[in-house]
This record gives structure tokens, sequence and C-alpha cells, in this order.
């Protein structure tokens, strides 16, 4: 990120010069031309896409495109009918896709909603003209605008600070840190490491949260911290599980292509002399081994899995990822906004004993309801907690005289109230070491002591114990002020205060953090929090959540380490704390590289990267715009328990895919073994090309039904994966035998039928593509699930299909409609022996399966 990676820093007069600016503002016409020249300051959070893109995405598959060439080549030997039926497979399933890229972009272009709203500049008619404030839309800023900032306001560019009155920051959807931080125009600080850490910079999106200030804009649009945080969102993504499962299995057919296409066209060309014959004969052996819908099977798979993932709210936009999902076995998660709600709550208020103390609890909650500037997150979950008649009570018997805002530099705030007689009361809270520094007594049980140092390193122990369980504190100190007329009393006091007690405030955590938690590990996964907050707040908010963590990791430490110490660190350690993007996205990367399938659940502009590089970036439904649009899942009831349900949809959606790919494959492999032998050993083709594609359209579109499938126990209890190596080998072996017996029904055509000739060839043709469509189809029911007694009953809707696609398969042969592929009908003799060699090609493969591995068919 350029714009955190800055020098030494510029003087006011020095940075005004360089952007041909003054603190009197643009005027109007300089204003139109940068704005000509810089265009419109808009961070794009979700990059268009063209239809172009779109397009290319949806016929992109490698099955889409071999379908494609099959249909030239089928026009360049005259198959016109396998030519058209090829091209309709090609529009199938490029539409399917189409239509499922479109409606992914609907469900995010109706969530993508960037904070339009408007900024105070100081504009001119004319350089002559004085200066006028104006409000303009954020879209207009330009570099060299003159910005004013107030309490409440969203910061619309990156802005160097020309003048500041106790101005708060809330940075964290740059910075991860919960709570504001203080900026002034100081230029002291000389170089930094981060311009985060640079008092004299606000930048885009953050908000004011208190004080006020002038600036002057440095960076909009794409220059912007802001757009350079999220600038990872056009990164390319990792291959998913799925896209390279289905490559792998593309390679493999091609491989196998590459052998065998050669070696029929050669073999057959050389026996016969007819070329043509021998080219249809390749063909076939090309469209035997193309599962033709497996785009579309697969793309109903993520459809499926997508459509119940939104009855609980989530919002799939990458429709791969849901397969990337089931192979999760690393879940990251940030803590600000996901683990915790966002915000901070009152937990105690305690005397200098850790007792509870109602006067510390009165007076706290008067320095926040007295106090003039606008509430930070302490301030509200002091004054939220009572209620109306509480309120009212506490605020009758105490009258506002004055009061100071918090202050960076003195760490403090302070409000003078009176309740009765002649003295004032002055009431201080802020930071525990400040406040102390101002206190010579202290108070406890209503005794009052001098503060002895006995006394302060009790008080300052008592502060760091809290700090080790994660609480953040506020220490309350009260001085008696004298009543006088003239002059009015004065707030500047630095010494005379009595330290009454401390005020706990915590993180809350999510409902659904605990359970979440719990479920993410019975479901077998490893939980690593990421967050930039501190390590004490972020192992009493991990605890809280039920996940115990005994080693805290720094970001400093992170950075010294190469990426092989950083794997092996990663992959024992649970909590990373002061983690800054950059380390988080090392962290991410780290553990994908080490073999690991990484989900993270961020929120924040400053975890975009991470969500980019993660196999999975999952996000809340008030996510950053950015965050929103590098994310693949976004939970919009920001219920963490919902990504547990994703889980388990995602790896139901792989094993039904696996199912698909691996039985698809094996068959289809079958089929062109058994051309290849039929080239060898018979003087025709065993079925026309046109005709291979119908079985194949029959036996893939009983696939369809698999999404809906039930998936057995074993794989939804453990992350899942692609094992290219071991589909391999099951498609060999379950294609051999399903080619064994396709052999067996050429002997019983050839020999017992008498399809022995030429003038034969359509009932040896009819009598194949009946029995290899029957034992494809119900091969499935046998291949879905290993063997057992939990293996799950298919669905009804499987079953419907198949019995549908066999009764397709046995009457097809017998309507004179479809005759124009080349069937016939068949003759009574030949049922029995379909019967007999189903049943043995059943029977066989399922005693195979018994013994198969089950680790490798997933």
């Amino acid at each position: 990120m350029k714009v955190l990676t800055i020098g030494p820093t510029r003087s006011v007069f020095e940075e005004l010069v360089a952007l041909g600016t003054s603190t009197r503002g643009l005027t109007e016409d300089e204003a139109a031309n940068r704005l000509h020249t810089h265009g419109e300051n808009r961070v794009e959070a979700v990059p268009a896409v063209s239809w172009w893109q779109r397009a290319r995405s949806a016929a992109g598959s490698p099955f889409v495109v071999l379908l494609a060439v099959l249909s030239v080549i089928l026009v360049a030997v005259g198959d016109l009918r396998g030519a058209i039926t090829c091209l309709t497979m090609v529009a199938v399933c490029a539409g399917v896709r189409w239509w499922q890229l479109i409606r992914a972009d609907r469900a995010m272009a109706a969530l993508h909603e960037l904070d339009l709203h408007t900024a105070t500049v100081r504009r001119r008619v004319s350089a002559d003209a004085v200066p006028r404030r104006r409000e303009v839309p954020v879209e207009d800023l330009v570099p060299g605008d003159v910005v004013e900032l107030d309490a409440g306001d969203v910061v619309g560019a990156d802005v160097r600070l020309l003048r500041t009155k106790r101005l708060r920051v809330d940075q964290s959807v740059l910075s991860g840190e919960s709570l504001p931080v203080g900026k002034n125009a100081d230029t002291a600080g000389g170089t930094v490491a981060s311009a985060l850490d640079r008092p004299d910079l606000c930048f885009a999106g953050t908000g004011v949260v208190s004080g006020s200030a002038v600036g002057v804009v440095v960076a909009t649009g794409s220059s912007t911290a802001f757009a350079e945080a999220g600038s990872s969102i056009t990164m390319t993504r990792p291959v998913s599980s799925i896209d390279a499962g289905v490559r792998s299995v593309s390679w493999t057919l091609v491989r196998f292509m590459a052998a065998l296409v050669p070696i029929v066209l050669v073999i057959s060309g050389g026996i016969s002399g007819d070329w043509t014959r021998a080219m249809l004969f390749a063909i076939s052996v090309a469209v035997g081994l193309t599962p033709e819908l497996l785009p579309v099977v697969v793309a109903a798979t993520f459809l499926r899995g997508a459509v119940a993932l939104s009855h609980r709210n989530v919002v799939v936009k990458r429709p791969e990822s849901l397969g990337d999902l089931g192979a999760v076995d690393v879940l990251c998660i940030d803590k600000t906004g996901t683990l915790t709600e966002d915000r901070v709550a009152y937990a105690f208020a305690v005397d200098l004993d850790g007792r509870p103390d109602d006067l510390v609890d009165t007076y706290a909650y008067l320095a926040a309801a007295y106090q003039s500037s606008p509430h930070n997150q302490l301030d509200t979950a002091l004054t939220e907690r009572l209620d109306d008649t509480d309120e009212m009570l506490t605020l009758a018997r105490f009258t506002a005289i004055d009061d100071t805002p918090f202050d960076p530099e003195q760490r403090r705030s302070t409000v003078m109230v009176r309740e009765r007689g002649d003295e004032y009361l002055l009431i201080t809270k802020g930071d525990p070491q400040a406040v102390i520094e101002l206190c010579d007594h202290t108070q406890t049980g209503g005794c009052v002591r001098p503060m002895t140092g006995t006394a302060r390193r009790a008080a300052e122990l008592l502060v760091a114990n809290y700090h080790d369980d994660g609480v953040r504190i506020l220490a309350v100190a009260a001085k008696t002020v004298p009543d006088q007329r003239f002059p009015a009393p004065s707030l500047d006091h630095d010494s005379g205060f009595t330290l009454v007690g401390f005020v706990g405030f915590v993180d809350p955590v999510r409902p659904s953090a605990e359970p979440a938690i719990h479920r993410w590990r019975e479901a077998g996964l490893a939980i690593t929090v990421v967050t930039g907050d501190s390590p004490a707040v972020a192992r009493h908010v991990c605890r809280r959540a039920g996940m115990p963590v005994d080693r805290v990791v720094l970001g400093a430490e992170v950075d010294e380490l190469t990426d092989r110490q950083l794997a092996d660190l990663a992959r024992a350690s649970t909590l990373f704390a002061r983690v800054d993007p950059h380390t988080k996205t090392r962290i991410v990367t780290a553990l994908r590289g080490d073999g690991h399938t990484v989900g993270l659940v961020g929120d924040g502009v400053n975890d975009t990267a991470a969500l980019r590089v993660a196999d999975v970036g999952i996000c809340m439904g008030t996510a950053a715009a950015t965050a929103r649009g590098a994310a693949d899942l976004i939970l919009l009831d920001n219920d963490l328990t919902a990504v547990a349900d994703a889980v388990v949809q995602g790896r139901r959606t792989l094993a039904n895919s696996a199912k698909f790919v691996t039985i698809t494959t094996a068959s289809n492999l079958g089929n062109a073994i058994s051309v290849v032998a039929a080239s060898v050993l018979l003087p025709f083709l065993p079925m026309l090309p046109v005709q291979l594609m119908v079985q194949n359209l029959l036996y893939e579109t009983t696939q369809l039904t698999l999404p809906f499938d039930t998936v057995d126990r074993a794989s939804l209890a453990r992350p899942g994966r692609w094992r290219p190596r071991s589909l391999t080998a099951f498609a060999i072996t379950f294609g051999l035998i399903s080619s064994a017996f396709d052999l067996a029904t050429f002997a019983m055509l050839w020999w017992i039928l008498g399809a022995d000739t030429p003038a034969e060839s359509a009932l040896f043709q009819t009598g194949w593509f009946v029995e290899a469509t029957l034992s494809q189809v119900l091969v499935v029911l046998v291949l879905r699930s290993r063997p057992g007694r939990t293996t799950p009953a298919p669905t009804r809707l499987l079953l419907a299909a198949v019995g549908l696609a066999s009764c397709a398969a046995l009457i097809l042969p017998f309507l004179p409609a479809i005759h124009w592929i080349g069937l016939t009908a068949l003759p009574t003799a030949y049922f029995p022996w379909l019967a007999g060699i189903l049943v043995s090609y059943l029977a066989i493969t399922y005693a195979v399966l018994r013994f198969w591995p089950q680790a490798a068919r997933r």
C-alpha cells in the first residue's frame, strides 16, 4: 500500500505548495478542472463485470470448448445430426452457467451500497473572493480542497490536517483498532513506518468521533489508503478445489483422448482403408470420453447449495467457493466486528480494593453524561447502562457547570458539577496512568487517605491485572473546588485530586460466537484468531467465546519470520494480535502453502487482501464495502453459526460433485475403451457419435438430481478433498469393469442375435445403446456411496430420475420418430441376455467397491 509507507513528513506550507492550494481553498473553476483531471472521488468496492467477461466465464469450461470443437469436426465429416446435438449441448451448458453468474451478480448488487455523503469544503467564486463553506458530494472532492471535519463526519478522502481541536478518529475500518485515536496537525514525528500512525493524516472511510479539524485533501478515489487497502479485490483468486478437480478430470480425459484417438484412427483406417469411417470411430472415442453435462451438473450442485444457504440469509457470490468451503480445514477469524459486536460494554465500577462502589459508578456516569463533546464508545457504554428513572434521579442531584472534552495529550476529560452547598465538584476520567498522576489522595469505603507509594503501586497493579484479563479500564478521580463568583472556577487543575476508583469495560462477544466455535470444532476445523487489537483484549475475547489460548503471537514477531517458519508457527498457534493487513495476508498465505485449505472471516477494509487470498472469504452483511466485494460468502444476519451451516453445505456440495465426476469419468472411460476395442474387432461403428451423445445426455440428465442426493455422515464430519490420482485409479478400475461387460454385450449381439454384418449394424448399435445406457444409469445407485450399514438411501428424486432414464432407454428404439439417430426395434430374445449382463455387472461392481479404499473415493 503505497500511501501507508510514506517517508518524512512535509510542513503544512510545503504540502499546500505541492498541492497548488492555500488555506482559503480552491476556486470553483480550479475544482472543476481538477475533477476533470483526477476523476470522481469513487472507490469501486466491486469491479464491474462486462457482458464479454461473463460470457467468457460461462463458455470457458474445457468441456464446452471440446464440444464446440467436436461439432466442427462432425460438420466436416458430414454428420450434421451429431453436430446439431453437440451445439445444443454447448448452448445448454453455457446458458445455465450464464444464468447462474447473473443471479449471483444481482444478489451482490442488492448488497452493494457505497456510503453516499457530503463534505464541507472551502470554495471561492474567484481568486479574489472570500472563501465560503459549502456542502459538496464526496464524489466531487479533489486534491487541494480544504475540508472541515466535525464530530460524526465520515472522512471523504485522505486529508492532511492543518488545524485540529481535540480531534479523535475511528480508523478501525483500516487498522482493526476498536478505540478511536487522537489526531493533530503536529508533524514533529518525522518518518513513520505506517501512515496509520501519523497524527496529521485522516483517511477516507474513517469517522470523526470527537473534536473538529481543518485539512487539505491529498488523495482521492483509487489513490486513497481506503482504495489501496481494498485494491486486492482485483487480485487473481486462488484456484478453487472444484476448479482444480474439474481441471484434473479434464486433463485426465485429454490424456486418454490423446492416446486413444490416434490409435483408433490409425488402426481403423489402416485395416479398412476407409478413413472417413476411421474418423467417425475416432470421434466416437472423443464423444465417449466427454461428459457433456459436467458444467451443468456441477453448476446445479452449486445452485442447490446456494439456495439452501439463502434460507440462512447467506449470499453466495462465488459459486465455486462452496466446493472450497467443503475442503476448508483451517478457519481464520478476525476479532473486531466478527467475534465481538464492534462496541464496548460497561462491566463494573470498583474502588481501589477491587470492591464494587456506587460512588465510582455515579461519578463516571456524570463525567460522561455532562460531556458536551460527542461520545465515544466508552462514554456511550456509561450513559446507556441506566434506565430512564435512574438517569433522571442521578441528573436531578447534580447541575452541570462546565466541561473539558477529552484531550489526547492529557488522556482525560473533566466535568464540573454542583450538587449542594457552595462547593463545586471536578470529576475527571481517563487513562489510569494519567489520572493517577493527578491524585494525592485515595478514597476507599468512604475513607480518604493520602496517596502513598504503596497505594500507588497497588492501584497500578490492580489496573495491570484487569488489563491482563482483557478489560479496558478508566480511572475516575474527583476534587472539590470552593464556590467563587468572580472569577468563575477553573477546570485547569493538574493536582489535588482524590482517586476514587476504576470503571471496567469489555468487548461484548457475539451471542453466536461460542456456539459457532463449538460447532466449528465438531466439524474438524482448526480455528486461528488474527486481529489488530491488543493481545490482552484478544485473549480475553477468545476465552469468553469458549476458545482458550495458550500462546499469543504478536505481529512484530511474524515480521521477523521466513514463510516456512511462519507456516510452522501458524500451524501451532491460535491467536495472532497486533497484526497489520499485510501480516494477516502472510499468515493466510503461509497456511495455504502448508497444504491447508483456509477460510477467513473478516469485516474491515484491513481484511480485504486476506479475504481475497484465502480459499474462501466470508464477511458480515455490515462489513465494509470492499470487504463485501472481496468475500465469497456474506452473512446477512451477522450470525456466526451460519458459517458452520455453510461448511456442512459446502461438504455436501463437494461430495455430490465428486460423485458425478468420478462415476461419469469411469463410465465414459469404459465407453471409450469399448469403442477402441470395437475399432479393431468390428467392421462397423458399435455406436454412432450422435447415439453416444444421446446416451450420455440420458445418463447425465439423471445426474442433475445428484445435488439433492443424501451424503453419508462421514463425508459431512470432516473436510473433503479432491484426489486426482485416486480419481484416475477409480476411473480405470471401474471403467475396465464396464468395458468388460460391454464386450460381453458385443459377443451376445454378434453371435447370438446375428448382428455380424454392416447391414445389421443398426441392430448392433441399438443393442449396445440400450445396454450401455442402462448400465451407466443403474450403476450410479451402486457407486454413489460406500456400501455399509451407514450408507444413506438415495433420494426419491434420484430414484425417479434413474427410473425415467431406464424407461427411456428401453422405449426409444421402438419410437419411429427417434429412428433418425439410427436406432431400431430390438427382438424379444435380446432382453433376457440384457438382464443377465446388467445383474452380473452391478454385482461385480458392488463387490469391488466394498474393498475400495474410502479415502480414495473423494
